[in-house]
């Protein structure tokens, strides 16, 4: 699953990012995007439902679904 997929208040684990999209994932690890961090969709923005908010390590973060769509993550069972 990517983390555009997730529903408002869902908690996941960041378990990688998409190959081939290197530029961004450099971007997203910037901002502090890493393998096994914890992120909650906070909320979907009016149009398009973008950008989406998510909470990253106790920061709010804003990214487009495109990037959202880069990484990859699991939800606890």
């Amino acid at each position: 699953m990517t983390l555009d997929q997730l529903e408002k208040g869902q908690i996941c684990h960041v378990t990688g990012f998409i190959p081939g999209c290197e530029d961004l994932v450099i971007k997203l690890r910037e901002i502090g995007f890493a393998e096994s961090d914890e992120v909650e969709l906070m909320h979907r923005g009016p149009l398009g439902a973008q950008p989406l908010c998510f909470r990253l390590n106790r920061t709010l973060i804003a990214l487009r679904s495109d990037e959202a769509r880069a990484i990859e993550v699991e939800t606890p069972q």
